[in-house]
């Protein structure tokens, strides 16, 4: 076998649980890769959602007007989602005839911490998978390792003399298993905490909106009274 073997045949001519664990690896690194750009994305739109929408609100803009703008819309997401549920929580309260602004801030409250629970969810999608993959793939790349090494120590044995040009590239089959491991492990991890970091600005940023827009709706509860 030639010294400039490429990785290819290095994996054509491993062992066949050792191509099933780096066609494993493989599999895991591409949907990573996938889901990277995915998030990368979806969390890039609602920085900028966010962004937008205070704007709009601090903008000094109809409470009501606003309100009517952002339900029109055929889905609302993120920040809107928050501010859509708190709005329309605090409407029906006031038409149900309770006397106590902190009730009603109370019960607007609750509405958007569970909008706030969603919209988290939907900003964590695939961060598990992620951290799964940066989790496990050294590992089964080392166990496909140790298995080619393991096989390449027991056909060396059963010659009667053995060579380092014997050896050496059943030992290279294998560690090219651990070498995939990595390539899938890195970059999961590397993107696993950045998006997390991510998220968790993104979720400190809706509840700070939460909090700042429940505080105007305390005060104009107590105004109406």
């Amino acid at each position: 076998m030639s010294a400039e073997i490429s990785i290819l045949d290095l994996f054509i001519h491993a062992s066949l649980l050792v191509q099933f664990v780096m066609f494993i690896l493989l599999c895991f690194s591409i949907s990573c890769w996938a889901m990277i750009f995915q998030r990368r994305k979806a969390l890039n739109a609602a920085q900028a959602q966010m962004k937008n929408f205070e704007d709009r609100f601090w903008s000094g803009a109809d409470l009501s007007k606003l309100y009517n703008e952002v339900s029109s819309k055929g889905s609302v997401t993120g920040i809107e989602s928050l501010f859509v549920s708190g709005f329309k929580e605090f409407a029906r309260l006031r038409k149900s005839n309770i006397n106590s602004p902190q009730a009603i801030v109370d019960g607007t409250h609750r509405a958007m911490r569970v909008a706030l629970s969603r919209e988290v969810d939907q900003l964590e999608v695939h961060l598990p998978f992620m951290a799964t993959v940066g989790s496990i793939s050294p590992y089964i790349g080392l166990f496909g390792t140790v298995w080619g090494i393991m096989n390449s120590f027991i056909a060396l044995g059963a010659v009667e003399q053995a060579t380092l040009a014997m050896v050496a590239p059943g030992i290279a089959e294998a560690l090219i298993a651990t070498a995939m491991g990595l390539f899938a492990a890195i970059p999961a991890v590397i993107a696993f905490n950045r998006f997390s970091h991510h998220v968790e600005k993104l979720e400190n940023g809706y509840g700070n909106f939460m909090e700042e827009f429940s505080s105007i709706l305390q005060r104009q509860s107590a105004t109406e009274q």
